[in-house]
C-alpha cells in the first residue's frame, strides 16, 4: 500500500511538471518561431541584448538577420530577436484614421463651444 502511494505521488509530480512547466514553455517556443517566420525587411526589432534596429536582410538558409542600427549593419542569429514591431508603413496606416477621428472630434467640440458662446451672447443682448 505504501509503495503504491509513492508511485502515485511520483506520477502526480510528473503530471504537475508537464502541465505547469514543459507545456507552457513549448507554447512560448512555438509563438517565438511563428514570430520569426513573419519577420521581413523594414520591421523594427529588439534583440535579446536590448539592441534596437531595423531589419535590412533575412537569410533563411543561414538563419541570420542583418540589422541596420543607425547606419551600422550587424548580423545576428534569428533566435537573437526578442521582439518585432511592424514596419512604419503599417503603423502609419493604423495611426492615420485615429488622428483623423481626433481632428473630427476637436472640430466638433470647437463648433459646440462657438455655438454656446453665440447663445450666451444672444441671451445677454435680450436682457
Amino acid at each position: 500500500m505504501g509503495s503504491m502511494a509513492s508511485i502515485l505521488f511520483i506520477v502526480v509530480m510528473f503530471a504537475f511538471l508537464y502541465f505547469f512547466m514543459i507545456r507552457p514553455q513549448k507554447k512560448q517556443q512555438q509563438q517565438h518561431q511563428q514570430m520569426l517566420n513573419k519577420i521581413k525587411r523594414g520591421d523594427k526589432v529588439t534583440t535579446i541584448g536590448r539592441l534596437h534596429g531595423v531589419v535590412d536582410e533575412v537569410n533563411e538558409t543561414e538563419k541570420t538577420v542583418t540589422l541596420d542600427c543607425d547606419g551600422i549593419y550587424l548580423v545576428f542569429d534569428l533566435n537573437a530577436i526578442a521582439k518585432i514591431s511592424p514596419a512604419e508603413d503599417a503603423q502609419a496606416k493604423t495611426v492615420a484614421p485615429a488622428s483623423g477621428a481626433a481632428a473630427e472630434s476637436e472640430a466638433t467640440s470647437e463648433a459646440e463651444s462657438a455655438a454656446s458662446a453665440t447663445d450666451e451672447a444672444s441671451d445677454s443682448e435680450a436682457k
